[in-house]
């Protein structure tokens, strides 16, 4: 129940009216007034629903504030308002106009545009976080939640190939493959085509892991550098490639950009195939 005490404002909004609150708390903030009485309205997409919230604050003298999209809603808002002598500001409408006089691109003039962009954002930190959680094996229960496996031996780009697809939105995670351990179950249980397989030279592995060793501190001809156990991990990897039936990416020559494009093909194509 509304606190007659206390002053009033009605929030009107062709989406969430979320913005549009942020603004009148942050200016309620620097008065000590007891605070204010905010009735926010959403999805506001008619005249006679403008009317009828109009209508209703003219009887309990509030301030209007609003974030109506549509240039002809604004306007017929501000006209009615007017009409009924009530205070109302219009937050977006004079800063759309100002964005018009420094970029040659039309606006759009859609509700809802802020939050679909920011549900993409949502996405792409819950996308970061899948990854995390779900690299180098660490958690083979999220194998069936994931858009893409990569797979592949050690420094093979997994986890940064990972990561670039993570920001632009795409649930990854990777399996390592070590020839002593067999693939866990729920790998092999992983539709064949959401599964990629990444591989490179032996040459060029062996001068990874080299320079891997070395940034750490230890021996250069440790046997992870061992050009025979390079070349056994990477026939145990085609193997399970082939087992698999997945794609494979050679990325001995490809930039971490251009091996996540080749995944990003792979999981739209797949996508397209199962009809999402």
């Amino acid at each position: 129940m509304a606190d007659k005490g206390k002053p009033k404002v009605f929030v009107l909004s062709d989406s969430l009216g979320d913005t549009a609150e942020a603004v009148v708390l942050a200016a309620a903030a620097q008065f000590n007034a007891g605070g204010v009485d905010i009735r926010k309205f959403g999805h506001v997409q008619t005249v006679e629903g403008i009317d009828r919230i109009l209508e209703m604050a003219s009887v309990e003298n509030a301030v209007v504030v609003h974030t109506l999209v549509k240039p002809e809603m604004r306007d017929y808002a501000m006209k009615k308002a007017s009409d009924l002598g009530i205070t109302a500001v219009d937050i977006l409408g004079p800063v759309m106009e100002a964005m018009s006089t420094i970029t040659e691109a039309d606006p759009k003039f859609e509700p809802g545009l802020k939050h679909r962009l920011d549900d993409d954002y949502f996405r792409r930190v819950e996308a970061i976080e899948f990854a995390v959680n779900a690299d180098d094996g660490k958690n083979l229960s999220a194998l069936p939640l994931a858009d893409v496996v990569l797979i592949g031996v050690s420094r093979t780009s997994k986890t940064p190939v990972s990561l670039y697809l993570a920001q632009r939105g795409y649930r990854v995670a990777n399996v390592p493959l070590i020839p002593e351990l067999s693939p866990p179950k729920e790998l092999m249980d992983v539709p064949r085509d959401k599964v990629v397989g990444l591989t490179l030279s032996p040459e060029k592995l062996a001068r990874v892991r080299k320079q891997r060793l070395k940034s750490m501190g230890l021996k250069e001809d440790s046997s992870y550098a061992d050009p025979g156990r390079i070349l056994a991990e990477l026939e145990y990897a085609d193997k399970i490639f082939r087992d698999i039936g997945c794609s494979i990416i050679d990325v001995t020559d490809k930039a971490i950009e251009e091996t996540a494009l080749n995944v990003t093909e792979i999981i739209e194509r797949g996508n397209r195939n199962r009809g999402e």
